[in-house]
């Protein structure tokens, strides 16, 4: 017997890795037609693949421009687990840089968000423009000048190759190459013209930090939860009766409130299921999708939509509050609800932890009740503290944990298979349909299956 414990070969399990379980065929293995393997929501390999195949190509959502109003904002992001740091120059132009120090690797921005003249590392004080370029370096008298001048480029905060932003929607990708921002956003431009058109003035602005919650899940359950209308009646079972339970109160200055609408919202939840059908789904190629919703323009307060007619006139305000849609999904970071001025960004942390950003939205020129509605809203929806996104958050948990078993391998997607309808680049089904689901597995499949040509950062 050899003596001490024996040493792992690293060079075969890299062999292993590069050639067996990451190839395109067994990738393609996972994804049936009307089914997934499990594991790709349980293995870490699998998670590390899709930081760099998806998150590493896809457009990203970064924030929001209204977050950067003044010359020497910034703000700090993700990409998949890239760390990023939005910020706007003294012409106003935007820069994705990647977080890091070129120097002994630091963090240069600590913080969400501030103003200044330029980035310093907090580690050894090196500081660059707000493009990323060295500014300066201290005790410089101590390198080659020679050499820090010709590395200057090398010596800066890196550049994404990538920076694009529509209706004031910042997006990243870490890649260059592939589809331009409204290219890669298809039909879900709709929905985030959606978001602006309902300002009276035409602009949008996002109303202070968001709120955050950690899943001990994967990902891409958060998403499809999104698009899931079956589980509405059986999740929130517990949520719709206390809700029915306070509507039936005799209670007059609860019927003239807008806690009674949220209450009603919550209550929704409860519809039969051949309400959810017929609001419908539509998907879009790269994995997008929104579901209908149950808005119409009595829904929102005269106030509202007084001013709304005003900036645009009677019919087309109109148009702009028969436009239902509950939730829009951007795949693979960002979904919208319009209707409610909500946005909520998806950063993956690990493949079974995830952290989820809500943001809530105010809609200049409208009165200030909206935002109080919006923000009442978010409270009762979307807040880590709410009771729907409780029970939301307590099965996504459960299903991880489920997920540890063995036996099925298979995760079922099949309910209306056979019933999608297709016409001009779009695909319906019914609002019960897994459909979205399907989608988004054709667009990770599409992704994952094929390697990432490798690019340099710009400088």
């Amino acid at each position: 017997m050899a003596d001490g414990p024996l040493k792992p070969d690293y060079r075969n399990l890299k062999i292993d890795m590069n050639h067996n379980k990451y190839s395109a065929a067994a990738i393609r293995k996972l994804v049936k037609r009307e089914r997934v393997h499990g594991s790709v929501y349980t293995d870490p390999a699998i998670f590390e693949l899709e930081m760099e195949r998806i998150f590493g190509r896809a457009w990203v959502f970064l924030g929001h421009e209204s977050q950067l109003p003044e010359p020497g904002d910034f703000l700090t992001t993700t990409i998949g687990n890239q760390p990023v740091v939005l910020t706007r120059d003294r012409e106003g132009a935007l820069h994705a840089l990647y977080n890091r120090c070129s120097h002994r690797g630091n963090k240069v921005a600590a913080l969400p968000g501030g103003n200044v003249a330029f980035l310093r590392c907090p580690y050894h004080g090196w500081t660059f423009r707000h493009d990323g370029a060295l500014l300066s370096v201290p005790l410089r008298r101590g390198y080659d000048q020679a050499r820090l001048r010709a590395a200057s480029a090398e010596l800066s905060m890196q550049r994404l190759p990538c920076i694009d932003s529509f209706s004031g929607f910042v997006f990243g990708k870490l890649a260059s190459g592939g589809p331009g921002l409204k290219e890669f956003l298809g039909g879900t431009v709709s929905s985030l013209t959606d978001m602006v058109n309902r300002s009276p003035a035409g602009r949008i602005e996002l109303a202070g930090r968001p709120f955050r919650l950690l899943m001990r899940a994967n990902w891409k359950l958060f998403l499809e939860n999104l698009m899931d209308a079956m589980h509405a009646r059986v999740v929130h079972e517990s949520t719709v009766e206390a809700a029915r339970t306070r509507l039936a109160e005799d209670d007059q200055s609860l019927a003239r409130s807008f806690a009674a609408e949220i209450i009603s919202a919550v209550e929704r939840n409860g519809s039969s299921y051949e309400t959810w059908e017929k609001i419908g789904s539509t998907v879009y190629p790269r994995g997008h999708s929104f579901i209908g919703g149950f808005f119409n323009p009595a829904n929102f307060p005269p106030s509202y939509v007084t001013a709304l007619e005003k900036s645009h006139g009677r019919q087309r305000a109109a148009e702009i509050l028969s436009v239902n849609r509950h939730n829009t999904i951007i795949y693979p970071s960002v979904t919208t609800q319009a209707a409610y001025q909500q946005m909520r960004v998806i950063r993956p942390l690990a493949v079974d932890r995830t952290v989820v950003e809500a943001y809530q939205f105010r809609l200049l020129g409208a009165p200030a009740e909206n935002s109080s509605r919006a923000l009442t809203f978010a409270n009762v929806q979307n807040s880590p503290s709410a009771m729907v996104m409780a029970d939301d958050v307590e099965i996504y948990n459960r299903v991880q944990e489920g997920l540890a078993a063995k036996r099925p391998e298979w995760i079922d997607l099949g309910r209306n298979l056979d019933d999608d309808v297709r016409s001009d680049g779009t695909t319906t089904g019914l609002g019960t349909s897994e459909l979205p689901i399907r989608n988004q597995f054709r667009a990770w499949l599409d992704y994952m299956s094929s390697a990432p040509r490798k690019v340099r950062a710009r400088r």
